[in-house]
């Protein structure tokens, strides 16, 4: 289907373009934890600010910052849209869900994760056509799991 191929590939170059939450956090009380991929150079920080504990716990802010290509950017761009004000549970889904996508082992999804929308982040499927490129789709992500398992909820 090249209109939805068309329609993906505007949704990935609108994030890189204009990446949605780029900026800082003031840390703490925001995590901050960086990720790099030596493969192609890419870099991002990513802060986190979590409201709440437990089963509560929401993902109240994250911003992004850092250098990459536009696979990288945009990929960290939807995903700050995704999680924001969900509560970490989901978050969790959502990590899930897309490495599953990504054709990551070791992901597979649990009961409940299909409930959470996946919305422009399936813009991003086409990527696991070019395996060198899946590691800069999931940079963001990985960094995020990081800053979640920090936080501790």
């Amino acid at each position: 289907m090249p209109g939805l191929e068309d329609l993906y590939r505007e949704i990935i170059l609108d994030h890189y373009r204009t990446p949605r939450n780029r900026g800082e956090l003031e840390s703490p009380p925001a995590i901050e934890t960086r990720g790099h991929n030596p493969l192609c150079g890419d870099e991002i920080t990513l802060y986190l600010l979590v409201d709440g504990e437990g089963d509560d716990a929401i993902v109240s802010d994250v911003k992004i910052g850092g250098q990459g290509c536009s696979i990288s950017q945009s990929s960290a761009s939807m995903m700050t849209q995704a999680v924001i004000g969900k509560p970490v549970s989901q978050a969790y889904a959502l990590i899930r869900r897309f490495k599953t996508m990504m054709g990551i082992e070791g992901y597979d999804e649990q009961p409940g994760d299909a409930d959470v929308a996946m919305g422009d982040l399936e813009a991003l499927q086409g990527v696991v056509k070019f395996p060198v490129r899946i590691k800069c789709a999931v940079l963001g992500w990985n960094t995020l799991a990081e800053a979640l398992d920090r936080a501790g909820v």
